[in-house]
């Protein structure tokens, strides 16, 4: 007889196929170089690596929408619904006692015409699906962060680093009090600001062999680019303050796209992100969510997968703070461009873990 996991997981597996998405199956192994590429080797400290003497490094499925993906976007028609459920294997801390195996039930949708509604119905959806269990949901927007990063007034690479550590708060932090001048240049990059380009090729010469795989011309290149790095002027304090009021801004989605605005006083290059913003609180309440009702939180999101580029929501179930998410979704173009070498489409998906509805429910 199947447990009340799966009989749950039976259930939302169910409700999605009758919204009209296609069933289909993911491989529990993939292959771990398609995955450190997206994600990095941080990865290696969540996931289960194992290697195969074929098919040399092999990963045990951290999530669904990476395989749903490549399998899209190499054989897929549009528009398209898929629904899917099944385990996934991620490592824990030591001590911890939430589990290293554990089901999901997810939907993704891809669609290039009603990119927005599509969110919106992921949302609702979800929501619908997690029925009379008492949960909280937040949203965000990492595209909102990511449009008001790429506006900053300093060098693309500052930038391009800004926006590959959003997921890592710590570091993105600390990057950022250096770039707007609140922190010192570390003590090496200001030996190397000091030193004559010209005398950069001796001085690796003079430190010794080379250990490792960069080649000294990487090294120099390297080099220039923190010398480089240390002259660069500061970020704009108006813009480093509006970034600051973005990242900490929480209020419900109608007041928060309010506050949005008027931040957008000072930094223009976000009206775009707030313009979809605004059609995304119009879908959610055609779709009967009520978005003065509903939690922003602009920051949400940032310690999740990777893949997240635009709208991104979770619920979390009442009184249980000691539970994970029971849901989270969110939107993922740009991971549909990576894998589909190339091309892309608008992708949103969602994901629900019966196991914390039964905990929730008591009934485990």
């Amino acid at each position: 007889m199947p447990t009340p996991v799966r009989q749950e997981a039976q259930r939302l597996f169910a409700l999605f196929k009758d919204h009209g998405a296609q069933a289909v199956e993911a491989p529990v192994l993939l292959p771990a170089e398609t995955l450190l590429d997206l994600y990095g080797e941080d990865l290696r400290a969540r996931a289960y690596v194992t290697r195969d003497p074929i098919l040399g490094e092999m990963m045990l499925r951290p999530d669904f929408t990476v395989p749903i993906v490549q399998m899209h976007m190499a054989e897929g028609a549009e528009p398209a619904r898929y629904t899917y459920e099944g385990d996934v294997f991620r490592k824990q801390e030591a001590g911890s006692d939430r589990p290293r195996e554990y089901a999901q039930v997810g939907i993704e949708i891809f669609d290039r015409e009603r990119p927005v509604q599509a969110e919106a119905e992921v949302f609702a959806l979800v929501k619908d699906g997690l029925g009379d269990l008492h949960c909280n949901p937040i949203t965000g927007d990492i595209g909102i962060l990511r449009a008001a990063i790429t506006g900053l007034e300093t060098t693309d690479r500052r930038k391009a680093a800004l926006l590959r550590h959003v997921w890592r708060p710590k570091r993105f932090r600390a990057l950022l009090d250096r770039y707007r001048g609140a922190l010192p240049v570390p003590t090496h990059r200001s030996f190397l600001a000091g030193m004559d380009p010209a005398h950069v090729y001796a001085a690796i010469e003079k430190a010794g062999p080379a250990i490792g795989r960069r080649s000294i011309a990487e090294v120099a290149e390297r080099v220039g680019a923190l010398r480089e790095d240390a002259y660069t002027a500061p970020i704009p304090a108006e813009q480093a303050k509006v970034l600051d009021d973005i990242l900490g801004l929480k209020a419900m989605a109608t007041d928060a796209l309010t506050n949005l605005r008027e931040f957008a006083v000072n930094m223009p290059q976000i009206e775009g992100a707030l313009d979809q913003f605004t059609t995304r609180l119009d879908a959610l309440d055609a779709a009967g969510v009520s978005p003065d009702a509903l939690p922003f939180e602009a920051s949400y999101g940032r310690s999740a997968m990777e893949y997240y580029d635009g709208f991104v929501f979770g619920f979390y179930v009442e009184g249980h703070t000691d539970l994970p998410p029971v849901a989270t979704g969110g939107r993922y173009d740009a991971l549909t461009r990576v894998l589909g070498q190339g091309r892309e489409i608008p992708a949103v998906g969602a994901v629900i873990r019966p196991g914390v509805v039964i905990d929730a429910k008591g009934d485990a």
